[in-house]
Parts: structure tokens; C-alpha cells; sequence
């Protein structure tokens, strides 16, 4: 057998001197692969496959390989989890089966059992194979064995039956299982929704809606009280808006939704937000900031005191990005309060305040609570009236850093906002120091998306950054693969617009001027527009044209 330094240079993967200077490292029991690997010299991929090689066995790559859905259908996907071995096809009448661990015979002696076929083991990384059972054993077959056995049930129950079938198991494993399988693909919202025929099941997933499922009317009831029972909402209560929290544990790791009921003509329409509490530990650079927007911002939110505002539509990652910057401001030395509503993430060192409107406590009476309580940062989750937003820019002027949000199309029209709410303009330029303006667009998909020289006319009608007569960019386009759904995308980027207030566009503000002409001013002084910025990660190669368009005017 091949010793594997010999392998690596055979394969070109590494170099006499990387491998010498690895051999020379070797310590503690790892092994040479092991510190190539720790080192950066390989990949885990790369590893595995000069492995393979070393023991003769091929090695697939399980996100570009095709996986024969006829062979996931002969083994059940509790079989491979339990080995971390998938079936991807069959070759000469036999099953091949990509394992993590290609030398355990069980693993083959039960497969084989299990189909009746022989085996042809394949290696493939432990995470590959993980991340392919997760994609391609979904919870749908399982779904629809719950739901064929719920049909039997009545369409409408009383509420003493209501009780009966949420403590039956079918409906709790049901609820279960589309909650795991929301978590697993990545979705951000579970929308149930009641028609005339049947529950509809949605799923949001980087922005954009997907239907799942349809299951059968007559389990609604059960589906919606066992929500409800969880989320420890009123049950009883079927004819107003309804809102509740709930914790499950995926993958051994906690996630908290937000559910809220919405009574429909059909029935109780539930939408569950799935917070993960991951986001709010989220480091500011991670979010997509280019290297000029992020020194603009930074040097608002690093500032003793002074108004910095998060705009944007709901759903476009103000509060992600409100949770980022709280982590680098929150020190032991420094009081940071929140008001929210709700408070959607839990932060340690941080004291939040939730609003209730019934008990009296709304934005404003907590944020005179707020300032009597010693603050140096003040977190408010949205200025909404004119006493809310009055009270924050007297807290900016009065020592206090006031981060806040504000629904509003684009940076410049944060100023028109506030003074239409009846603050002062005077006031609004002192105290107001930056607006950020954002928006999630989706990402490319790493794996398949395909390079193109688009149009000229294509990129005159985009206003992308090219001049007539220039070299025509190299840019990129969604194709679609197994890794992404077949949709081109997996995961989002912000775009962000940062307009900080100068004394030109303090001076507009006292003026009472039109957002359009702070923003011609903002953009003579440095700031990108949102179009400008989406446009710049287009040229990078980390979106499309196309996304861009769907989310900025």
C-alpha cells in the first residue's frame, strides 16, 4: 500500500516541502494528514479523498455527485443515520453506498440485509454524508404516514376532542416533525394556513416563500391547538390575534419561535418566526458590510452618545443588525437597556424590557423608566409616535448612545419621518448622528453558479456601473443544484446604505428640506445607495442582477 505523503505528491496536493515541514509537526498522536489539514494545507475533502486512494476505494464528493432517488427509497433514513452512510445509485446490480467509516462491516451486512443487494462502499466525508441524509431523508414521507392517519378524524371537533387529539401522538409527532424540518432547511418563518380544502404549510427561506406541503382539513384543529398549547396561547380563543413564544431543542441545539395566530374565514391562520438565537451573537463584520460603509457606521456607534437608526422594511435584518453592533458596545462598564417588542433574543450582560401594552408599559413609559435608571447605551426596538421618538432625542442629547429602527424606503427619509412625527427638525439634526438603510438579497449558490458577459442593453437597464465602450464585466447567474434546492441561491447578504449627518445635512434637516435633496447632498459627500451597493457585491460575484432588482427600487 501507497504511503500517504506519497499519495498527496503523486496527486500534486502538496508540495516536498509541505510535506516535510508537516512530517516535522507531527506530535501528540496526529497524524500527517491531520496536520495538514490543521495547518491549511488540505482541505477535509482532500484529505479524505488521498485516503481513499491510499486504501483503493473511490471517493464522491456527495455535493456535486447525483444521488438515485430509487436507492434512497430502499433504505430508511433512521438505517443511515445511525451509520452515516447513504445509498447514492447502483452500479452492476449493486447498491453504492457512501460511507463515512468505509470499514464497518455492519454498516454493509445490515444494508445488505435490508435491500437484498450487494454492496459497493464509496468514501465520502462524515459532514457530506450528514448534511446528504439531512436533504435527502426529509420529514415528508413521514407526514404524510401522520397525516393519512389523521384523516379519519371529524372536520370539526368540540373542544374536549380538540384536547383528545393534541395529546395523541400522531398530531405532537406531526408538529414535531414540520418544525425540524423547517430548522433543517433553514427557513426563517412556518406558515400554516387554512383554506376551504386544506392546511396549506409554507416555508420562508432566504426571503422567499416556498410551499411544502398540503395536508388535509380535517387535522387542523389538532395542528393548530397543539401550536397553540406549546406557545401557551388561549385555546378557547378563536376569534382575535393571539401571540405566544415557544422553545424546542434541533439538532441539540436550543431555538426559540414566535408564534402568532391570525383568525382567517377558514380557520386560525398560524405564522411561526424561527429565531435563532445564533443571529444575535452575530459579529458585525459578518454581515456583509463593505469595507467603506463599515468605517462610516463604526464611527457612529463607537461615539459616547447620539442617535444612530436602522431603516428598513420588515423582514430586512434591522434587529440582526441592532443585535451586532449591541455586541461590540456591551462592556462590563458600560449599562446597556433595551425596549422591545418583543424581545426576540435573550443577551447575557444586557438588562431588556419587554412592553406590555395592557399592564401600561409601552415604549414611551419605559423609556422614562429607562433614563432614570442610570443608561450609557439605550436600545429602543422601534420608534413609532411622536412621544417615543421625542423622549429618544432627548435622550441622544443628553449623553445617552440611542440605537433605534424606523420603517423608512431608503437613509435620507429618516429625517422626513421624524419630523413629521412633530419633533423638532432642530432637534433631529443634533441628536441624529447616522442612518443605515439595509436590505437582505440573497446569495449565490457556491456550488453552481455559472459565469456570463451579460448584455450591454442588460446592464444600461440595471444602471449597473459600466460605461459604453468599457470592457464588458465578467459577472455571475443562478443555476441550481442539489446543495441550494435547484433555486441558484443559499443564504443572504445585506445591502446597506450609511448617511451620516454632517453639518450640511444638519443644516437641510433644520431647513425642512425634501428626503431627495438630503440625499443628493449625502451622496455628494460619500454615500452609497443601496443600488450602488448591491451593485458593487454584483461585480464581486456574491449575487445576481437579477436579486438585486427584486429587492431595490
Amino acid at each position: 500500500m501507497q504511503q500517504l505523503g506519497d499519495v498527496l505528491l503523486a496527486g500534486g496536493l502538496v508540495t516536498p516541502d509541505q510535506l516535510e515541514a508537516a512530517s516535522g509537526e507531527q506530535a501528540g498522536g496526529r497524524t500527517l494528514g491531520r496536520v495538514l489539514v490543521e495547518e491549511g494545507v488540505l482541505s477535509e475533502a482532500q484529505l479524505v479523498a488521498a485516503l481513499a486512494t491510499q486504501i483503493g476505494m473511490p471517493f464522491v464528493d456527495l455535493s456535486e455527485h447525483p444521488v438515485d432517488g430509487s436507492a434512497i427509497a430502499r433504505v430508511p433514513g433512521a438505517l443511515c443515520r445511525r451509520y452515516a452512510a447513504i445509498p447514492v445509485g447502483f452500479e452492476d446490480g449493486r447498491l453504492v453506498l457512501a460511507m463515512a467509516d468505509p470499514a464497518n462491516v455492519f454498516a454493509m451486512d445490515d444494508m445488505r440485509a435490508m435491500t437484498g443487494l450487494d454492496v459497493k462502499p464509496v468514501v465520502a466525508t462524515r459532514p457530506d454524508v450528514l448534511a446528504a441524509i439531512d436533504r435527502y431523508y426529509r420529514a415528508d414521507s413521514d407526514m404524510d404516514d401522520l397525516t393519512s392517519a389523521l384523516d379519519a378524524q371529524e372536520e370539526e371537533q368540540d373542544l374536549s376532542t380538540v384536547k383528545e387529539i393534541v395529546e395523541d401522538a400522531p398530531i405532537v409527532k406531526y408538529v414535531n416533525l414540520l418544525i425540524t424540518q423547517a430548522i433543517q432547511d433553514r427557513a426563517s418563518d412556518i406558515h400554516l394556513e387554512p383554506g376551504e380544502h386544506d392546511l396549506r404549510v409554507r416555508f420562508r427561506i432566504d426571503g422567499v416563500l416556498h410551499e411544502v406541503m398540503r395536508s388535509p382539513r380535517s387535522i387542523q384543529s389538532g395542528v393548530i391547538s397543539r401550536l397553540k398549547i406549546m406557545a401557551d396561547i388561549d385555546i378557547a380563543e378563536r376569534r382575535v390575534p393571539q401571540d405566544g413564544r415557544l422553545s424546542v431543542t434541533a439538532h441539540g441545539q436550543k431555538v426559540d419561535l414566535r408564534v402568532a395566530t391570525l383568525p382567517t374565514v377558514w380557520g386560525e391562520k398560524v405564522v411561526m418566526r424561527i429565531l435563532d438565537n445564533s443571529t444575535a451573537r452575530l459579529d458585525l463584520a459578518d454581515l456583509g458590510f463593505s469595507d467603506g460603509n463599515y468605517a462610516r457606521y463604526a464611527e457612529s456607534f463607537t461615539k459616547p452618545y447620539g442617535m444612530v437608526l436602522v431603516t428598513g422594511p420588515t423582514g430586512s435584518g434591522k434587529s440582526t443588525t441592532l443585535y451586532a453592533t449591541m455586541n461590540i458596545v456591551s462592556r462590563p462598564e458600560v449599562n446597556v437597556i433595551t425596549v422591545e417588542d418583543p424581545v426576540e433574543y435573550r443577551l447575557p450582560g444586557i438588562n431588556q424590557v419587554q412592553t406590555n401594552a395592557k399592564a401600561g408599559l409601552t415604549f414611551a413609559s419605559a423609556l422614562r423608566s429607562i433614563l432614570r435608571s442610570d443608561p450609557d447605551v439605550v436600545l429602543i426596538g422601534e420608534i413609532r409616535d411622536h412621544e417615543t421618538g421625542q423622549i429618544a432625542v432627548e435622550a441622544a442629547l443628553t449623553g445617552h448612545l440611542v440605537l433605534s429602527t424606523l420603517h423608512t424606503n431608503d437613509a435620507p427619509s429618516a429625517i422626513t419621518r421624524l419630523t413629521e412625527m412633530g419633533i423638532e427638525p432642530f432637534l433631529v439634526g443634533s441628536a441624529l448622528d447616522a442612518v443605515l438603510a439595509q436590505r437582505l438579497a440573497r446569495r449565490l449558490c457556491g456550488k453552481c453558479k455559472e459565469a456570463y458577459v451579460p448584455e450591454p442593453a442588460h446592464l444600461l437597464a440595471a444602471r449597473f456601473p459600466w460605461q459604453d465602450g468599457e470592457d464588458l464585466p465578467e459577472l455571475f447567474r443562478p443555476v441550481g443544484c442539489s446543495v441550494c434546492a435547484k433555486t441558484g441561491y443559499k443564504g443572504r447578504l445585506a445591502l446597506h446604505e450609511v448617511m451620516r449627518v454632517s453639518e450640511q445635512v444638519e443644516r437641510l434637516a433644520v431647513q425642512r428640506a425634501s428626503a431627495t435633496e438630503i440625499g443628493a447632498v449625502a451622496r455628494s459627500e460619500g454615500m452609497l445607495t443601496l443600488r450602488e451597493d448591491g451593485m458593487a457585491k454584483v461585480a464581486a460575484g456574491v449575487t445576481s442582477v437579477d436579486e438585486i432588482l427584486r429587492v431595490v427600487v
